[in-house]
């Protein structure tokens, strides 16, 4: 293949600092994996604002190509399940952290990493779902394999404004739960209503500590954050209440005691969209094109940059200025 130059935006380590930049590329620079594909969309998530802004120990190995999915066509595989011109979407599996990711025009991955295109999205909508997205059907998944219904009560989504909490609180609510959504801003509750949200909940509580069993009002619940809110969430379950966590937003400590397992009978689920095998990445996807329409897409992505802009946007995501998806256009 002609040594075509392409762009990529490159993370290099510089003492303890991170530098992003955009650099000129070759097919032959690219890691040696099994598959090429030519991305047309990545999207900004908030481990690449973590990894684009150096904030949290995010890489591990360097130079990076950040971007922790992506979407778009196969140039050559050696793979023959992906021959050329397959839609394909990647997400997870250390891409953007430990392996070359999305924020380059072309990129080698190994082919067992890929999932193709669903029938029914374009890639700019596969990455307006994105990891986060993919990430918030898996909890809706994990709330339903536990046996909570719409018929159970009420479900509390938090971060509901973020990547992740827009497609859980969309889906939810066309699934026919009465969902409430949590979110620090109230310059976004019009927003999370406008998804479908009955509700919205806030208050000076959420940034306290809670008490080892508070009253009960939630039959599932979808943290996003971790933390002082996930215990909270914990602590206001019902009996036999269901906790699909995902995140770390707000912390990776969880200062709660055994009280809502013990006494409540509460169950604390835990989401990983990384290493998922793809036998149970599919049916995901299927239900998301099923279950997340086309008018909600258009809802939830609130900027579409190019890589020239992706470092900004990471900013104004760790600063609490985003709502919703951020789409990245790499080619």
């Amino acid at each position: 293949m002609a040594q075509e130059h392409f762009q990529a935006l490159m993370l290099r380590e510089e003492g303890k600092a991170t530098k992003a930049q955009l650099e000129a590329l070759t097919f032959a620079d690219l890691p040696d994996n099994d598959t090429l594909v030519e991305v047309d969309y990545s999207t900004l998530n908030y481990k690449d604002a973590l990894a684009l802004t150096g904030k949290g120990k995010i890489v591990r190995t360097w130079p990076m190509v950040p971007g922790i999915d992506f979407a778009g066509t196969v140039v050559e595989s050696r793979n023959p399940a992906y021959t050329p011109g397959t839609k394909v979407v990647l997400t997870g599996w250390s891409v953007g952290e430990k392996y070359w990711g999305g924020y380059s025009r072309f990129q080698r991955v190994k082919s067992e990493w890929l999932v193709p295109l669903p029938n029914g999205f374009t890639t700019r909508q596969a990455m307006m779902v994105g990891t986060a997205g993919f990430t918030g059907m898996l909890c809706v998944l994990a709330l339903e394999r536990a046996g909570v219904t719409p018929s159970s009560g009420p479900i509390l989504v938090t971060g509901a404004a973020g990547g992740v909490g827009s497609v859980a609180v969309a889906v939810l609510s066309r699934l026919g739960y009465n969902v409430s959504a949590l979110t620090g801003d109230p310059t976004k509750e019009a927003y999370v209503k406008e998804l479908g949200a009955s509700a919205v909940v806030n208050g000076p509580e959420w940034a306290e500590s809670a008490r080892p069993l508070e009253s009960q009002k939630w039959s599932g619940a979808i943290d996003t954050v971790g933390s002082k809110v996930l215990a909270r969430v914990l602590a206001e379950m019902d009996y036999n209440g269901v906790v699909a966590a995902c995140g770390l937003a707000g912390g990776a400590d969880l200062p709660t005691t055994v009280m809502p397992f013990i006494l409540r009978a509460v169950k604390l689920v835990g989401v990983d969209s990384v290493m998922l095998p793809s036998k149970d990445r599919i049916p995901a996807w299927e239900r998301l094109v099923k279950d997340l329409p086309g008018d909600v897409l258009e809802k939830i992505t609130s900027r579409v940059v190019p890589l020239s802009e992706a470092l900004q946007a990471a900013e104004d995501m760790l600063a609490g200025n985003l709502q919703g998806r951020v789409l990245v256009s790499v080619n």
